[in-house]
């Protein structure tokens, strides 16, 4: 029994989904039924995936920045520019640049 459903009343609802949609058209709409749980479920596991939960709780402690963002910020605060620049080289000249202001 599927949610209170006895077998004749299983047979009575195929029956009458037959008589309105079809012979045709029924096996059609039950793949695209299956299709669109498919997706559905490939969708929730993708978003669900998605977030790291030691990212977010770094972002969280970070106010909301990322760390490019945080990174932005440290370059100002030495004095550089950081627009146009690659990342690495930027990373890499903002600690040199913290390096030698701890240094004096």
């Amino acid at each position: 029994m599927i949610g209170g459903l006895g077998p004749l009343e299983m047979f009575v609802l195929v029956g009458l989904f037959f008589v309105l949609f079809g012979a045709e058209r029924l096996p059609k709409m039950a793949n695209a039924i299956g299709r669109s749980k498919g997706e559905f479920q490939k969708g929730l596991t993708d978003t669900t995936r998605a977030v790291d939960p030691a990212a977010a709780i770094e972002d969280m402690s970070a106010g909301g920045r990322t760390a490019e963002q945080r990174l932005f910020e440290r370059a100002k605060a030495v004095g550089i520019e950081p627009a146009g620049m690659e990342i690495t080289d930027l990373e890499r000249k903002v600690s040199a640049l913290e390096a030698l202001d701890t240094e004096e």
